[in-house]
């Protein structure tokens, strides 16, 4: 079932959104070699809490940390430990804040120090990748607009493209339908409307698009060990575009 939203539902959404994006702001800054994931953990959720929110994934189906910390050939979920980040790395933090009962959800993945041209393409297209799906994210159009448009640039560069894990509308809980995938055809799929609110995550490899699961039943890597990259906004359908709602409150820059 799909919950459209009114703008007073949106406007607190925006509110939970505006924490998210600058988190992800503040967080890039600490990011350094000799960094622990565990660090950039407690860090989040200790700027959540004092924003007046809670850190949405921490225990949500017994994760048990307060964002994702996925570095290289991890994909998405990887659990904040004694991992050191190295001059060279990327990793991609995924972010949840609930504030005062509404939901939002992003993610980045960044550089540690200086990295190699082939991976900051992959960065680069994993956000371009989003801003094609955004574009399509539009009244009357379908998912499928959107899933085909992230496909289409993500397989323009010869990057796998995440079957297992999709995008997802969002709200009054974490994960609402409907499901958002980052492959499909065009015209197909739900229909939007505006009050739908999804989180549009393209997720992509440098290599084949095949994943696995770790043994801690969350951590998800590429099998063949290619790097992955990840980028994630909550946003609106409105009636003449869609609105990223996981933005700090100054202007959005791409």
């Amino acid at each position: 079932m799909i919950w459209v939203k009114d703008s007073q539902d949106i406007e607190a959404m925006r509110q939970s959104g505006r924490i998210t994006a600058s988190l992800l702001t503040y967080l890039e800054k600490q990011i350094e070699p000799g960094i622990s994931t565990l660090e950039l953990n407690d860090m989040a959720e200790l700027y959540i809490n004092k924003n007046g929110g809670r850190a949405a994934f921490k225990n949500y189906h017994g994760f048990p940390k307060s964002i994702c910390t996925s570095v290289n050939s991890v994909v998405v979920h990887g659990i904040p430990g004694n991992e050191i980040l190295h001059e060279g790395d990327i990793i991609s933090i995924d972010v949840g804040v609930c504030l005062d009962g509404y939901y939002s959800d992003a993610a980045r993945t960044f550089p540690v120090g200086k990295i190699s041209q082939e991976a900051q393409k992959l960065i680069d297209t994993a956000k371009a990748c989003f801003f094609a799906g955004l574009e399509n994210a539009l009244d009357g159009n379908r998912i499928g607009d959107i899933s085909a448009a992230v496909q289409s640039v993500a397989e323009a560069e010869n990057y796998g493209v995440v079957r297992e894990l999709v995008g997802h509308g969002i709200g009054r809980a974490l994960h609402e339908d409907p499901d958002v995938p980052n492959f499909g055809t065009a015209g197909r799929g739900v229909r939007l409307r505006t009050g739908m609110t999804i989180a549009i995550e393209p997720m992509i490899c440098a290599g084949s698009h095949k994943v696995e699961v770790m043994d801690d039943g969350w951590t998800i890597k590429t099998c063949d060990g290619s790097l992955a990259a990840h980028y994630e906004n909550t946003v609106a359908i409105t009636d003449t575009a869609a609105e990223i709602l996981t933005i700090s409150p100054r202007k959005l820059q791409r």
